[in-house]
């Protein structure tokens, strides 16, 4: 987590644009194991960092009922960064 963060703070310092490489980008950082006993892909802890060029929502954790599909924030993200699928196989 700590060499995460480092690498997130480099970006916020990297000038880019009308602001920096951090507010246009999204990074996803997570764990595919909700519990590393018994490897349950649910409560994944996962981290969005970025404003992704204005389309992120900063400065909120939320936290979606049981055994909703971890693809649907892969098919969120796809549609900030302009592409549209309907669903992943």
């Amino acid at each position: 987590m700590s060499l995460f963060a480092k690498f997130v703070e480099k970006m916020r310092a990297t000038p880019d644009g009308d602001g920096t490489l951090l507010d246009h980008s999204i990074l996803l950082y997570g764990c595919g194991m909700g519990d590393g006993d018994h490897h349950p892909p649910f409560d994944l802890p996962t981290a969005i960092v970025g404003g992704g060029g204005g389309t992120l929502e900063g400065n909120r954790h939320l936290k979606y009922p049981l055994h909703t599909p971890f693809m649907n924030l892969g098919l969120s993200l796809l549609e900030k960064v302009g592409v549209q699928v309907d669903r992943i196989a």
